[in-house]
């Protein structure tokens, strides 16, 4: 999770700028001193306070209204071991001071009896508040598919962002955004099962293997009423797809070789074909627009590097 988050915030500085993360915690007195007001910085600088944890109120239009008590509990405990690692981000309200994130922190805070919590204060819109919200809450483990790709969606329509920029402001591949955006054009009933839980974007991505919408719904529904695995999804999808080319074709390439194809195009995003046998041949990757191609061209010079 450390992961997620340092990754969440390096991506933020498209939307924020440096936050200042790093720099060293000041009190109120030490503010004075480097020319800053006690209540915090009211322009870009990026100095961490100590802000009086009373004068903290939460962000009215924060979508998540449940925090898990088990773990913050966890982070109560920690709090009360080492203090707030982390400094939480704020702005200025009419009175005292609004969080833009770190509530889950704030919280954990309060409930550890502290009396301040470092902070840095800076200049957010509205619409960077409401922004940073959904962007927050794709972190979060419980959820779904389909909500992931409608928090991405979301944001991609409000801010104009790439999918490239917004992998890096989230902290995931831009082929896990790709294949979860493309879930919500999937059929109704696929959508609910992702909705639902029932199928995982793993399972979407074998689905998408499948071009017959008929045998994507029936094989969703083989999914869920047998329990299958996504590597079980692949492999029936792959069959499925094989079907007509063994009537055209007494030699198609093996189902094998089919499975790997899957497995490469759900792991990159992009879709590969084998051509040849065990000993020679092959691999095309194919894209259909410039955004595609340059995401392969991405892909190969990280290979080469590594």
């Amino acid at each position: 999770m450390a992961g997620k988050k340092q990754a969440l915030g390096k991506g933020l500085d498209a939307l924020f700028g440096d936050i200042g993360a790093k720099a060293p915690v000041m009190t109120g007195t030490e503010a004075n001193a480097e020319g800053i007001p006690a209540g915090g910085p009211s322009g870009k600088g990026n100095a961490v306070l100590d802000i009086d944890i009373d004068e903290i109120k939460p962000n009215p239009g924060q979508p998540r209204k449940f925090f898990d008590e088990d773990a913050s509990d966890e982070l109560v405990a920690s709090i009360e071991e080492h203090g707030v690692l982390t400094p939480i981000l704020l702005r200025k309200a009419e009175t005292g001071y609004e969080l833009v994130y770190g509530e889950r922190r704030w919280r954990a805070a309060r409930k550890a009896g502290l009396k301040t919590i470092p902070a840095t204060i800076r200049e957010v819109t509205d619409e960077q508040l409401e922004l940073f919200a959904i962007i927050e809450n794709t972190q979060r483990e419980d959820l779904n598919t389909i909500e992931e790709a409608m928090a991405y969606q979301t944001v991609i329509q409000k801010t104009g962002m790439t999918q490239e920029m917004l992998a890096k402001t989230v902290g995931k591949s831009r082929s896990h955004i790709a294949n979860t955006l493309r879930t919500l054009q999937m059929q109704n009933e696929i959508v609910e099962l992702l909705r639902d839980g029932k199928l995982t974007l793993g399972h979407a991505n074998a689905l998408g293997a499948v071009k017959n919408s008929g045998q994507q719904l029936g094989l969703a529904k083989k999914i869920v009423k047998n329990g299958l695995s996504v590597r079980e999804a692949e492999r029936l999808a792959a069959l499925i797809e094989k079907k007509p080319l063994t009537k055209e074709r007494p030699n198609a390439r093996p189902v094998e070789i089919r499975v790997v194809e899957q497995e490469l195009t759900s792991a990159t995003g992009i879709r590969v074909k084998i051509k040849g046998n065990g000993d020679k041949g092959s691999v095309e990757l194919s894209y259909f627009d410039r955004q595609g191609l340059e995401e392969i061209i991405d892909l190969l010079r990280n290979a080469r590097t590594k």
